[in-house]
């Protein structure tokens, strides 16, 4: 009573602590998300130059791309093509508005023909596309077909927008077109040649220990070349995997109980309340029933051949007699035992001839078949005795009767086909009957009037009752990962992470420059959980957690979070310091060469020696022995016959070039077909580079990690 008392007292007090804790909650929550206005965050996917991309439209449509996408569609690769297509779409769009872009009219009409021609939807009476059927089927759907109409709305808009998608890019290719000039120019690029002599100072000559880069001269070089060097945000992590697989005791109990289902055993059975006998694989003749109650691959009732059976077993497999067993033996996750029911000389392969008579209900029958199944009987039956008598009539009776209109036309004549490629009673008749053979088979399909005409290849094949069980891992076994996982996790994250590996003889997999869109893991396969702890506010560098994966568990340490812009010096580093050692290097090279010295003082002092090329190109600037060097190539075409450049510093090496001889193709008349090829070889990439050009300038706040 006195503490309920107490707390009255204290009530406003109470409410202000309780509130002030509650605010302080929402305030953390508001900047972690951006302010007050994070409600955006929440809704908004992207802002494209101001123009927002809605969360609930945007994943409708990822989830109707990956439907699309088959069963083997990621949600990541569903929402990187919606991504691509509907920044593509904003982007042109903005550009569409800007320039007043519209869609006209006739040129919807137009795009509504060219797609729509060949629908007889849209066709009169005399098979003509139609703009009085078009109005008529959008009135009805309208009218009585919201989901229709609303398809329909969605294909003219489709139709209108690459209508002015046309119109947008061929504005632009209309001023794109190379001038005479222009076409000369780059005549004179592909034909205009040089030789020359040269002196090539690889910049291997000097050694990399020589050569000292500093940190201020890496970071101060990423500086001046941001935009090369900027980068999203990323992480690297490192993990450690723990396997669910069946231990060596899993294993043996496996093949305990495989091998317990060759003989007869008792069971109780508490139906009649008494033990019965259940024979087992060795004395069962119903092995369909058997091997679909006992094993988890159902029964094969076919038969194999050698070429049919993994190589590793197969020659043993096939000198086990009839009635023999072979196994237990392991393919792949599951224990095997094979019993021998059948040995038969079979053909790899048979050619026959069918008449197939449909009835009202069989398999793909279509409605204009009306008659009976006794009917059809009847009739497989009348045309089986005319052929037996004559079976020259087989190919113009299949080519009239026959309701298979797929071979009809070539006499019912159905090719070479191997074992199991047919439904099982056309198999069975084609492949256990000799050449010659004629008759009435049954299928779902109706009644076929069957010849065997060729078979090829006899030899051995096998047929068996095999049960097949995969190789589990037991509750003890699955306990015990688990518990070894989370040791481990335990451990490492009170110790050191690679250490307590190395002393458990783990394997340490590291992964480097992680995205925070990417979904799959190198060495785990897709797992978001993993990227969005990696990249979440709570985790740390050098944080542990243990993840579920399909086969087990990992543990995983961050080991590096860098967020969006340059790259740090430790990042950077194996990216720019070739360059600047190469430099370095070239500095290195012309302080020891005399300006005055000619090509063969240079050569002599840097202990290499003079080379000839011949019949270089700005167009293919390579010298030989050295590669592409364009500069080098540039500098060259500068100079008239007889003279030599300075000290250049190239791509691999210092050079020194003398011009022998200057090879100026001869003047053309016109230059247009030269043009055309500049239109030709630009025009293709007009569109990609546009929409890159147009992506490269836009403010693009990308907030799809939040809802990935």
């Amino acid at each position: 009573m006195a503490i309920l008392n107490s707390i009255r007292k204290r009530g406003v007090f109470l409410i202000i602590i309780i509130a002030l804790a509650l605010f302080s909650f929402i305030l953390a929550d508001v900047i972690r998300n951006g302010g007050f206005s994070s409600e955006k965050s929440l809704t908004t996917v992207a802002t494209i130059n101001g123009e927002s991309l809605t969360r609930d439209i945007f994943m409708k449509q990822v989830e109707i791309t990956q439907r699309n996408l088959g069963e083997n569609g990621t949600t990541a690769q569903a929402m990187n093509l919606v991504w691509d297509r509907e920044l593509r779409n904003v982007l042109q769009q903005q550009q569409y508005d800007a320039l007043g872009l519209a869609a006209q009219k006739e040129q919807l009409e137009e795009s509504l023909r060219v797609g729509l021609a060949s629908n007889p939807t849209f066709q009169d009476t005399d098979g003509i596309y139609s703009t009085q059927k078009v109005q008529e089927y959008i009135a009805t759907v309208k009218a009585t077909n919201p989901t229709a109409y609303q398809q329909w709305l969605d294909y003219e808009n489709n139709l209108k927008s690459g209508a002015l998608q046309t119109t947008y890019y061929n504005m632009i290719k209309a001023g794109m077109k190379s001038t005479l000039t222009e076409g000369e120019q780059e005549y004179r690029y592909q034909n205009d040649k040089i030789n020359m002599q040269y002196v090539y100072v690889p910049y291997t000559s000097i050694p990399d220990a020589d050569v000292s880069v500093t940190d201020s001269e890496i970071e101060a070089y990423i500086r001046k070349n941001a935009a090369d060097y900027e980068q999203t945000p990323q992480v690297d992590v490192q993990f450690v995997s723990f396997s669910e697989a069946p231990s060596d005791t899993d294993i043996a109990d496996a093949e305990t109980a495989i091998t317990s289902l060759l003989k007869d055993r008792e069971v109780y059975n508490s139906n009649i309340k008494a033990t019965e006998v259940l024979k087992g694989l060795e004395n069962t003749q119903d092995y369909q029933n058997f091997i679909n109650d006992n094993s988890d691959v159902p029964f094969q009732d076919r038969y194999f051949f050698k070429s049919d059976i993994p190589q590793a077993i197969a020659e043993d497999l096939f000198a086990t007699p009839l009635n023999g067993i072979y196994g237990p033996y392991t393919l792949g996750d599951n224990n095997n035992i094979s019993k021998v029911i059948g040995i038969t000389q079979m053909p790899d392969s048979v050619q026959s001839r069918h008449i197939l008579i449909r009835y009202q209900g069989s398999f793909r029958a279509s409605d204009a078949i009306t008659r009976s199944k006794e009917d059809a009987k009847s009739m497989a039956d009348s045309i089986a005795r005319v052929l037996k008598r004559n079976k020259k009539k087989f190919e113009a009776i299949a080519k009239t009767l026959s309701d298979d209109k797929s071979n009809s036309d070539k006499g019912g004549d159905l090719g070479y086909v191997g074992p199991g490629k047919m439904t099982k009673d056309f198999n069975d008749f084609i492949f256990d009957n000799k050449t010659g053979t004629l008759g009435v088979v049954e299928t779902e399909f109706g009644f076929h009037v069957v010849e065997v005409q060729e078979q090829k290849n006899k030899q051995k094949a096998m047929k068996f009752a095999t049960i097949s069980k995969e190789i589990e891992a037991s509750e003890k076994t699955l306990n015990e990962v688990f518990a070894n996982a989370s040791r481990f996790e335990l451990a490492a994250q009170k110790g050191d992470f690679s250490q307590i590996a190395k002393e458990q003889e783990l394997a340490v997999k590291p992964v480097n420059k992680i995205g925070a869109l990417d979904a799959t893991i190198p060495g785990v396969g897709n797992n978001r959980s993993i990227v969005n702890w990696a990249f979440g506010e709570d985790a740390s560098v050098g944080d542990v957690k243990r993840f579920n994966i399909l086969d087990g568990y990992v543990v995983v340490q961050l080991t590096r979070r860098s967020p969006k812009g340059l790259m740090s010096i430790a990042e950077a580093s194996a990216l720019v310091m070739p360059k600047l050692r190469n430099a370095l290097k070239a500095k290195q090279i012309i302080a020891g060469i005399s300006s005055g010295d000619d090509l063969d003082a240079v050569a002599s002092s840097q202990g290499v020696s003079v080379q000839n090329a011949t019949a270089i190109t700005l167009a293919a600037p390579t010298i030989p022995g050295a590669g592409t060097e364009p500069e080098v190539v540039g500098a060259a075409f500068a100079k008239a016959a007889g003279e030599t450049t300075r000290l250049i510093a190239g791509e691999k090496g210092v050079f020194k070039v003398r011009v022998t001889a200057v090879n100026n193709a001869p003047a053309l008349e016109n230059y247009a077909s030269f043009a055309k090829q500049l239109n030709s070889a630009a025009t293709p990439a007009v569109n990609t580079k546009v929409y890159q050009a147009l992506k490269n300038a836009a403010e693009i706040e990308d907030n799809r990690a939040n809802f990935f």
